[in-house]
């Protein structure tokens, strides 16, 4: 992939799931199309809630959450009022469920959250929330299936717990988002373009941001395993 590509700038290496909106690279999508195929012989409606999105997107969402006008959570996923910390504690907070944007997984095409709808209770909107892929959860079921088998259609899970710790970066566990490895492993962001794209662009808090991005890509951008012990070169996603 281009830079251009990898910092949600460029949208011409993806290919419409289905009937869209949702889009992946051609390879991504192949390869969730037979996963989707497994899944509903076993049972589960597995449906994408997000895909590729633009680095105008990701701006958007990191705007909303600097500013308090979106909900912002602490490590234990309790409510944070984003205008009563520091900018550099809030910062922090943001980047443990958001990606900073530039640096997200889902600006490249291979990654996406998953959800079954036919297990959503009516009314209810999905959250997005580790419980609701643990036991007692909607996507309980979906869950273990796809620990047994998204690893055979080449997907991981970039955020997943070793020893009931994070792998690689202080970024929270998101039992949804889905890694496609044959390609995400291969891809190196540069830091430099990245630095060039949040000076140019109209994002808050771009000063502490700037100060601190040594830090930012040492604590929330890092190199992980895949389920392969493979490991790629820069990862970051969410809502």
């Amino acid at each position: 992939m281009t830079q251009t590509q990898l910092l949600g700038q460029d949208e011409g290496h993806l290919r419409v799931l289905g009937t869209g909106p949702h889009r992946l690279t051609p390879a991504a999508a192949d390869a969730f199309h037979a996963m989707q195929l497994a899944a509903a012989a076993a049972g589960h409606n597995l449906q994408p809630a997000s895909s590729w999105r633009s680095f105008e997107r990701q701006l958007a969402i990191w705007n909303g959450k600097w500013r308090g006008e979106r909900p912002l959570q602490d490590g234990d996923g309790q409510p944070l009022d984003a205008l009563l910390l520091s900018e550099v504690d809030r910062l922090h907070a943001i980047l443990r469920w958001s990606a900073l944007p530039g640096t997200s997984r889902h600006h490249w095409g291979t990654d996406l959250d998953i959800y079954d709808p036919d297990c959503l209770p009516a009314g209810t909107r999905l959250a997005l929330e580790p419980w609701e892929y643990a036991a007692g959860g909607w996507f309980a079921e979906l869950a273990g299936w796809l620990g047994a088998h998204m690893g055979d259609f080449g997907f991981f899970l970039p955020y997943d717990r070793h020893d009931g710790q994070p792998l690689g970066s202080e970024v929270a566990f998101e039992p949804w988002h889905l890694s496609f490895a044959p390609q995400a492993q291969h891809q190196r962001l540069d830091a430099g373009a990245l630095a060039l794209c949040l000076q140019q662009a109209d994002i808050e808090g771009k000063q502490t941001i700037l100060t601190h991005l040594d830090e930012i890509l040492a604590r929330y951008v890092l190199p992980q395993r895949t389920d392969h012990d493979s490991v790629h070169d820069i990862n970051r996603s969410t809502p």
